[in-house]
């Protein structure tokens, strides 16, 4: 009996050692993004709208009016001013822009992502595939996608009287990694400043002209303000085929977080990499509201190292500034002063805003 129960006993398994298991936490970097601001001239409204969206988060908002390229508000001022980040994939509705006037493709054209799986112009910006963003690029060439890029404004100072702007920064050959197809999917090689992609966006939202952006900080400055175009772009033909891109990125793509079926509607583009130039993440958004007659622009840049950091993180914050200002009315009243005193109710009346 004892030798039988020796080997029952040597018979049981060992009892494993437990395993610890980790849980992976989506960690947001608390930060006070207002902090060093000068807040004396922006647009009270759209000012605390946007604080209170971006809350304590690491990142940027700025605001601008499309129709004359005023900023209406800047948000981590600092950060916005700096001299540029990787745009990510914010900077495919300007590689499809060239596209679509060089040729390359036409809305339906479908190209191939995957086995067995195609995509046309709408789909790619919908849900951001860097596949077909790198075949436009590639077929296209540096030379042509540094010569739009030039056209739009990048490399150079798209504000006027503007002394803290930078002018981000455009590559003199392709990245030595993945060349003009890099360029194409997520911006490698260049610098682009939230001022340079709040421009090109007011550009597609007001049907090609593009003016000087202005951020008037005197009273006589403000009182004498006058919009100043930099430059009218024929691309009103090309721009229904890509607003409809941008539009489904929003219904139900990248920038769904961005949507409100009750609200005023944007359209814009998500952006998210690692950017190695600076370091960490970043998570771009970059739209414009409303359809029919736009009325702002908004771009919002977060940078940092949690997971949380992306384009679709971004779309949120943008969504919750739209939302807000849809319940102040600002949309029927955009062309309208805003006072203090108006601030005073967003801030009593925004807990009971929709989220």
């Amino acid at each position: 009996m004892g030798s039988n129960s020796a080997l029952a006993a040597a018979a049981k398994p060992a009892a494993k050692p437990a395993v610890r298991r980790t849980t992976h936490r989506r960690v947001v970097e608390y930060t006070d993004p207002t902090k060093g601001d000068i807040t004396t001239f922006d647009d009270p409204v759209v000012r605390q709208v946007a604080v209170d969206a971006i809350g304590h988060e690491k990142g940027s908002v700025v605001a601008v009016d499309p129709t004359t390229g005023r900023i209406l508000a800047v948000v981590n001022q600092r950060m916005a001013f700096s001299s540029g980040f990787e745009p990510c994939s914010t900077i495919k509705p300007f590689v499809a822009l060239a596209g679509l006037q060089e040729g390359v493709i036409t809305r339906d054209t479908m190209i191939r992502v995957a086995n067995r799986r195609y995509m046309d112009l709408t789909e790619a910006m919908a849900h951001s595939n860097n596949k077909y963003f790198e075949q436009v690029g590639s077929e296209l060439g540096f030379d042509r996608l540094i010569k739009y890029h030039e056209l739009f404004g990048l490399g150079q100072r798209v504000g006027y009287n503007i002394p803290e702007e930078q002018p981000g920064l455009l590559p003199s050959r392709p990245p030595v990694f993945g060349g003009a197809a890099r360029m194409s999917s997520f911006g490698s090689g260049i610098r682009i400043t939230p001022f340079q992609l709040a421009s090109l966006v007011g550009t597609l939202a007001n049907g090609g002209e593009q003016f000087y952006l202005q951020y008037p900080r005197t009273e006589e400055a403000r009182e004498n303000f006058q919009p100043r175009v930099r430059q009218q772009l024929d691309i009103a033909p090309l721009l229904p085929d890509l607003r409809e891109g941008m539009l489904a990125a929003v219904m139900y793509g990248t920038a769904r977080r961005s949507y409100d079926p009750d609200g005023e509607q944007d359209l814009g583009k998500t952006g998210t990499c690692n950017d190695e130039g600076v370091g960490g993440r970043l998570g771009w958004f970059a739209s414009y509201a409303d359809q029919a007659h736009p009325k702002i622009v908004i771009v919002v840049l977060l940078h940092g190292g949690s997971r949380i950091i992306s384009g679709p993180h971004a779309s949120q914050i943008a969504g919750r500034i739209y939302r807000d200002l849809y319940t102040r009315n600002y949309f029927a009243n955009a062309d309208t002063p805003h006072s203090d005193a108006e601030v005073a109710g967003i801030s009593s009346g925004r807990a009971s805003a929709s989220r």
